[in-house]
């Protein structure tokens, strides 16, 4: 039934709170499994002509370098998740990506064939929701595919 399972993680415990879910789906049906964290763009000038060319060349190098050096942190926690899950006999593949959360989620399930795009949700209700957004939110609003959402607390 799901042949291939997107998980968006982002690196903290509430959002791995997904993963026994994720293993019991990949085994039941023998699905691939692609672990996805995403990287937010870079900062962008409301005015650029109000900055020196140097200055902008400066923190563009400074965002290219930055984010090799979090991609390879990120390589390296994925591969952690990985490991486990192909010990257990699970395909997995690693993604890190750069761009907008939400887009790059969607997008990425489109590239990937994914069936099912399964995400942990911070549980946020009310103002709070609304003040700090909400990936899974944003997700499931603006997907074309089943979305598996599990409401992390306390972690």
């Amino acid at each position: 039934m799901y042949q291939t399972l997107l998980v968006p993680l982002d690196g903290s415990p509430r959002a791995e709170s997904i993963l026994p879910h994720v293993e019991d789906l990949a085994t039941q049906f023998k699905s691939k499994v692609i672990f996805l964290q995403v990287v937010g763009p870079p900062l962008q000038f409301v005015n650029p002509s109000l900055y020196e060319t140097t200055i902008q060349t400066d923190i563009i190098h400074e965002y290219v370098t930055d984010f090799k050096r979090k991609k390879e942190e990120i390589s390296t926690y994925l591969a952690g998740i990985q490991e486990g899950f192909q010990k257990k006999g699970i395909e997995v593949k690693i993604l890190v990506e750069q761009g907008a959360v939400v887009d790059s989620i969607i997008s990425i399930a489109q590239r990937e064939n994914a069936d099912l795009i399964a995400i942990a949700s911070h549980g946020r209700s009310g103002m709070s929701r609304v003040f700090y957004g909400s990936v899974a939110a944003g997700v499931m609003q603006k997907i074309d595919r089943p979305v598996l959402i599990i409401r992390s607390r306390n972690l």
